[in-house]
């Protein structure tokens, strides 16, 4: 009988269960509600458990698996649109020694010899809303969240406002028939403070961070209201294409700038692991004077036809991989100290926290 720190097969399928229907629970509140109620560190912890469990009992991971989808259903009250091409998650490093793996098995895939250069292409983890833009002729026509990958939800109106979304590329005549940019919508500190003020001068709701006040003004059903709201688009991928207009990552990118796309300027080419590594570094060191929001660095394969070779598995690229960031501390006061008295008798102590937001969720309890 295979076991995995001591869990029968009966146990194992057990705690996949359970562990499944909460991962559920989480991305419905991350994707839908824009309201997690874990941090990215508790979230991640929670689905590396649910993948190790399927690497030693292979029959849990069935199509119901979390592990086998990406988000969560698009929410009511918008329609729906199916991506010509999935938009997929990316696999977590979450040291420099697993980003030497990754490079490893893109050397074995791909039967590159040690000599050979594999150049990578770092850019900040924006932490925002992923969103489709299909333009036609050069014309912005629908715009669409990530939702579970295969189906998001029709926001071309609310894309209308983002303030460095162009209508209209910028190709002197030379429009492509189809182009699928693809990126993230984001909030800068600054509007998201002044946003939460108006707020709280209205008595209406107030956000816990940049990320849900941008998902949640993108779902406004009035596009007014999120015209008002200041937000902003990186471009960094692509879905369905008439034609690539380079052959590396960092060519289309510079592409996408010169059509009017803003393209995070922290973004490089590093010709090889050791010097994406340096990146991941220094924009760590820079990620707390940025004026927006960023959890780690994404690093791509630059070659586009590498890319292509090397393909998908699951839910995720080969190429393409994102180290995250360690977990976010925060100092706070404890304001009180309470004795919940459960229903054996036994006595928790809670402190009550002066609420400070850790990983994007607000704690005010311990």
């Amino acid at each position: 009988m295979k076991e995995i720190d001591g869990l029968s097969a009966e146990d194992a399928k057990a705690e996949h269960k359970a562990l499944a229907e909460e991962i559920r629970t989480h991305d419905a509140a991350y994707y839908q509600k824009d309201e997690p109620t874990v941090s990215d560190a508790e979230y991640d912890a929670l689905r590396n458990r649910l993948v190790a469990l399927e690497a030693a009992f292979p029959e849990l991971a069935d199509e119901t698996s979390p592990t086998q989808k990406l988000g969560a259903a698009p929410a009511r009250g918008f329609g729906k649109v199916r991506h010509k091409v999935p938009m997929l998650s990316l696999d977590n490093a979450f040291n420099s020694e697993e980003l030497r793996d990754f490079e490893g098995r893109i050397r074995r895939f791909l039967g590159l010899g040690a000599e050979e250069e594999v150049a990578f292409f770092a850019e900040p983890k924006i932490d925002g809303l992923s969103a489709n833009l299909r333009y036609e002729k050069g014309r912005f026509v629908q715009g669409a969240t990530r939702g579970d990958g295969q189906e998001g939800e029709d926001i071309t109106e609310n894309l209308k406002g983002v303030i460095d979304l162009p209508l209209e590329l910028k190709t002197n005549g030379e429009a492509p028939e189809v182009f699928e940019v693809r990126g993230e919508v984001y909030m800068r500190d600054e509007d998201f403070m002044e946003l939460n003020r108006q707020q709280e001068e209205k008595g209406a709701k107030i956000f816990a961070n940049p990320r849900n006040a941008a998902a949640g003004s993108l779902r406004q059903l009035d596009s007014s209201i999120t015209a008002s709201r200041k937000l902003r688009f990186f471009a960094y991928a692509w879905g369905e294409v008439t034609e690539v207009p380079a052959d590396i990552q960092s060519g289309v990118l510079e592409q996408f700038e010169a059509w009017g796309f803003s393209v995070n300027a922290l973004s490089k080419v590093c010709t090889n692991m050791e010097e994406a590594i340096e990146a991941y570094r220094r924009i760590e060191e820079l990620r707390a004077s940025l004026e927006y929001d960023i959890d780690g660095v994404v690093f791509k394969v630059n070659r586009l036809d590498w890319q292509q070779r090397l393909g998908f598995v699951s839910r995720s690229p080969r190429w393409a991989i994102a180290h995250k960031f360690p977990a976010e501390k925060a100092s706070t006061v404890i304001e009180d100290i309470e004795i919940q008295v459960g229903r054996t008798g036994a006595l928790t102590p809670v402190a009550r926290l002066h609420p400070v937001t850790v990983g994007g969720v607000v704690v005010s309890n311990a």
